[in-house]
């Protein structure tokens, strides 16, 4: 009778999933009210104009604009939104 020798058990074979992080919406682009602009771990990118920070750090639009990425001094990187000029939003909604 033949014999096989029982294959040993390898201590590899898990990983965790990836946590999404990063910027969501870019400078220059439209937002509405409520939508994800960074997700991230602690504050790198801080707060700016019309813009809000969630309990994760996580920033997010309040009024409905354009997103742009501006400097805090040196080193500091901040995120505003600017709400778009009423007259743009009537040509846009007749186009």
């Amino acid at each position: 009778m033949a014999h096989k020798k029982g294959t040993g058990s390898t201590r590899n074979g898990r990983d965790s999933n990836s946590q999404r992080l990063g910027v969501k919406r870019y400078g220059g682009q439209v937002v509405k009210a409520g939508n994800i602009l960074v997700r991230q771990r602690g504050s790198k990118f801080h707060a700016g104009n019309n813009v809000g920070v969630g309990k994760d750090y996580t920033l997010f639009a309040l009024v409905e604009g354009m997103v742009t990425f501006e400097r805090k001094g040196k080193s500091r990187k901040k995120v505003s939104v600017y709400p778009l000029a009423q007259e743009a939003n009537v040509a846009v909604d007749q186009a």
